[in-house]
């Protein structure tokens, strides 16, 4: 059967496996009650708010919240298997029971995932804002390289990021498993009470889940026998400025992440030899190479590790064409040199230069994470060449927004 044929099969097979998960989903009685038990929640909190500016006060009836059945809403799970702590108290471990009686947003996330590291302005902002409502963030840092297991790398990358809530080390994915989950980033919001009551996977639509946040708190209020909850809605940051990293338009086709080592790869290199397992391979880009989209090309002797390629020369180059504002690269090393340069010319323009680059466009690798090559100020197609000095560059990813 030929390629055609065989994409209209799987397109087929996708649609009717779609329609039939949205029929099971929209039929399932626990689902439906569960639902619906949420949307009463919403429809007693609405009918009861006021706001007045950016302040929204919410009268509070006890024995309307009491009303809400919660049977069919899944006890959140007890972090299991966790290997560290930051941000809290002497650093000493914290469980989920011991967070019973406030609302609970469970982040799973990584330090070198780009989506993750967006979503972070809005979490600071949120814990900012409700902590002294009853509310608390724990993110579940669960690794997808096994640089991201390292204490003092998370603890690096939570300073960076300005994180104050308690972080945990879930390094051997107990807590992940225990979820269920399978995702960077995914929030499970969980009540007062422990059950799971809000669950979204990826970025974006942070209203709905502020929103979720709000109403939760109130019921906790009001379970509490308070009278009235008042929120300020104002956002304590900017998180939504283009020229940031936390920036992302989600309806923009951008280039899916690209990854490197030979058991992460989703897509081959450009390079005729692509990838061979735990071989040292040079590589060259031969001249009028015509470059195809979202595809990487090495030129230099680098090893394939499972999940990174490792620059065994002394210089090398990586070349890719991409569709994005942009470009991330998540890499290793200690005193390597890239320098960058994109779309011919022969410095990066100071419009587009990355928030990890010098003026001159070049930046040193100083450990293992997410560095940002050029930012641009729209969306749009462009071709990055990254000339790399020094021997022991690991390349796990590009990523882009």
């Amino acid at each position: 059967m030929d390629g055609d044929n065989i994409s209209a099969l799987v397109m087929a097979i996708a649609v009717v496996a779609v329609i039939v998960g949205f029929g099971v989903y929209f039929n399932s009685p626990d689902l439906n009650k569960a639902s619906s038990s949420q949307q009463q929640l919403e429809k007693i909190v609405s009918a009861s708010t006021t706001a007045n500016g950016t302040i929204k006060t919410i009268k509070l009836d006890r024995s309307q919240f009491l009303q809400i059945d919660k049977s069919q809403f899944q006890k959140a799970p007890e972090f299991a298997q966790i290997a560290g702590y930051i941000n809290t108290p002497n650093n000493a471990p914290i469980t989920l029971a011991s967070l019973k009686g406030k609302v609970v947003l469970v982040d799973f996330w990584t330090y070198s995932c780009i989506n993750c590291i967006r979503t972070l302005p809005h979490l600071n902002d949120w814990y900012q804002r409700y902590a002294d409502k009853g509310f608390v963030i724990v993110g579940v840092h669960s690794p997808e390289f096994e640089f991201e297991k390292n204490y003092d790398n998370v603890k690096t990358a939570v300073q960076k990021f300005g994180i104050k809530y308690p972080v945990i080390l879930d390094s051997d994915h107990g807590t992940w498993n225990a979820y269920g989950n399978q995702y960077w980033p995914r929030d499970y919001l969980v009540d007062s009470q422990g059950y799971i009551r809000h669950d979204h996977i990826g970025e974006g639509d942070y209203d709905t889940t502020e929103s979720a946040i709000q109403s939760l708190l109130a019921e906790r209020a009001a379970l509490d026998g308070m009278k009235e909850i008042s929120f300020n809605t104002a956002k304590s940051t900017t998180t939504l400025n283009p020229d940031s990293l936390a920036y992302v338009d989600l309806t923009k086709q951008i280039t899916p992440e690209i990854y490197l080592g030979y058991s992460f790869a989703r897509a081959p290199l450009g390079n005729p030899q692509n990838f061979q397992a735990d071989q040292t391979i040079s590589y060259s880009i031969p001249p009028n190479t015509s470059f195809n989209p979202d595809t990487v090309y090495l030129d230099g002797q680098w090893k394939n590790n499972p999940d990174n390629m490792e620059l065994q020369s002394n210089t090398g180059r990586i070349v890719l064409t991409y569709y994005a504002k942009d470009v991330n690269i998540v890499a290793g090393g200690h005193g390597q040199i890239g320098i960058v340069t994109e779309d011919g010319a022969t410095k990066i323009s100071n419009n587009s230069l990355g928030k990890d680059l010098t003026p001159d466009g070049k930046f040193v690798l100083d450990g293992q994470r997410l560095y940002n090559l050029a930012l641009h100020k729209s969306y749009g197609s462009h071709s990055i060449i990254i000339n790399v000095s020094g021997k022991g560059l690991q390349l796990y990813t590009f990523t882009f927004g």
